[in-house]
């Protein structure tokens, strides 16, 4: 995808922020760009990693993880505060390039699935009939006795009777008939390690686990429906090679990784808090930067390597500055942009322009109890209005003020949804002041709901 396309797709789902969105959609053509050159200019290439700066709620979140569908990229976002005090309560910050390659693997096993998917679900009707077909057609004391080629009609009768229920299978008549079939459960997860920082042990001691204990199996009576779903999962992890997505998987989330990186400002030093905050603060950028920089990381699955890995971190900086972080760490995020604030015009858009608008979504969740809502233009301004009003005389917390508006407005109807009398709901602007103006008009009942 061009830039351009790049930036029309984020568009579809972001209202405004168009600075933000080149800079995320050149990184991404970056990546495409590196891989047509040579290996030996591919080593000396790195991405340039970025820094968002603005309030919370005005789309840093949402760009990159729109940004990351649009490729089909591994993407894992963290808090940078999660690992502060590794040891008590944090986590090994190599962690987070760990999840990064689960999330590599799933995305790798999908695709995987989806080629056998076919062949899986021969194998599971195959399945089925072998486990339907003995209780079917158990052969009679005269089909035994029978001295005339007893044995070929029996074949013959099994074959017939095997292909009626096939037919009958594959109509869905045989969808609440009980199978009996076997189930195993595998090793217990072993999550004893995780609260200490120690994430890479936790995983060493289940494939332990796994290598140790027997794998317990038992028979259950399903439904040929359920039964279906367990027997088709179990095709589909036979037909796969474990080894070769665990090795693309690792490709994948070192060529198209991406990490975006919460709260950054929480760990810059601004000389605000006691001694143990500054070093904490400190140690987790000083445990960044290798991770950052690139380095080896190793995983259950196998090394990766971080130098290609697209970073992405993200913070308010209302008490510091991109400057107060590490000199070092500085240097590995070189592209910053600044995020603004939502205005009221904004507010607007965002409640009516993207696909899949808030609106619409209040709107389809009614329309399943019956109810129909409408909003109409003038509600949908009066709505943007008060989000505006609210963020400025209490906190800014950008577009989820819109969540919690359309929450106390929707909040009757929501409740009464199942047995309002009349079925259809129009959001006007009387409807919307008449809900909103009361609490609006309080300024410190608003701080408390709105």
């Amino acid at each position: 995808m061009t830039p351009r396309e790049v930036v029309a797709r984020l568009d579809e789902h972001i209202v405004g922020q168009g600075d933000a969105k080149r800079a995320v959609a050149i990184a991404l053509r970056n990546r495409w760009r590196w891989k047509q050159l040579t290996e030996e200019l591919q080593r000396e290439v790195t991405p340039k990693n970025i820094i968002m700066i603005g309030p919370t709620g005005v789309g840093k979140t949402e760009i990159t993880r729109r940004l990351a569908q649009l490729t089909g990229a591994p993407f894992v976002k963290v808090e940078a505060t999660k690992y502060t005090e590794v040891g008590y309560y944090g986590r090994d910050v190599e962690s987070m390039i760990r999840d990064l390659v689960e999330v590599a693997i799933r995305l790798v096993s999908a695709t995987k699935q989806e080629s056998v998917r076919s062949k899986a679900e021969e194998r599971t009707e195959e399945r089925l009939l072998n486990l339907l077909l003995p209780t079917e057609t158990e052969p009679t004391g005269a089909e035994v006795d029978n001295e005339f080629g007893e044995d070929s009609d029996i074949a013959a009768r099994k074959a017939r009777t095997r292909g009626k229920l096939q037919d009958m299978l594959r109509r869905g008549l045989l969808e609440e008939r009980e199978v009996e079939l076997r189930i195993e459960k595998s090793a217990p997860q072993v999550k004893l390690l995780s609260g200490m920082g120690m994430d890479h042990m936790d995983n060493d001691l289940q494939g332990m686990f796994e290598r140790i204990l027997p794998r317990n199996s038992h028979q259950r009576k399903l439904s040929v429906a359920a039964a279906r779903k367990i027997i088709l999962e179990q095709e589909l992890e036979s037909l796969l090679d474990r080894d070769v997505i665990n090795e693309e998987a690792i490709v994948l989330a070192e060529q198209t990784g991406i990490i975006f990186i919460d709260e950054i400002d929480k760990i810059c030093d601004s000389g605000e808090g006691g001694k143990r905050d500054h070093v904490s603060r400190h140690g987790v950028q000083r445990d960044l930067l290798p991770i950052v920089e690139g380095t080896t990381v190793q995983t259950r699955y196998g090394n990766v390597k971080t130098e290609h890995i697209l970073f992405i971190a993200a913070g308010a900086f209302h008490s510091s500055r991109p400057s107060d972080l590490m000199p070092e760490l500085q240097g590995r995020f070189p592209i910053r942009v600044e995020l603004q604030d939502l205005t009221r015009d904004e507010f607007l858009r965002i409640l009516t322009e993207p696909s899949s608008s808030i609106t619409q979504q209040y709107a389809a969740l009614l329309a399943t109890e019956g109810v129909s809502v409408t909003f109409l233009p003038e509600g949908l301004e009066a709505l943007a209005d008060i989000a505006w009003q609210v963020n400025q005389s209490t906190q800014n917390i950008g577009a989820r003020r819109l969540h919690t508006i359309l929450e106390r407005l929707l909040e009757e109807v929501s409740f009464a949804g199942p047995d309002l009398p009349v079925r259809e709901v129009l959001i006007d602007a009387p409807y919307v002041h008449e809900r909103l103006d009361p609490i609006c008009q309080q300024e410190d009942l608003s701080k408390f709901i709105l």
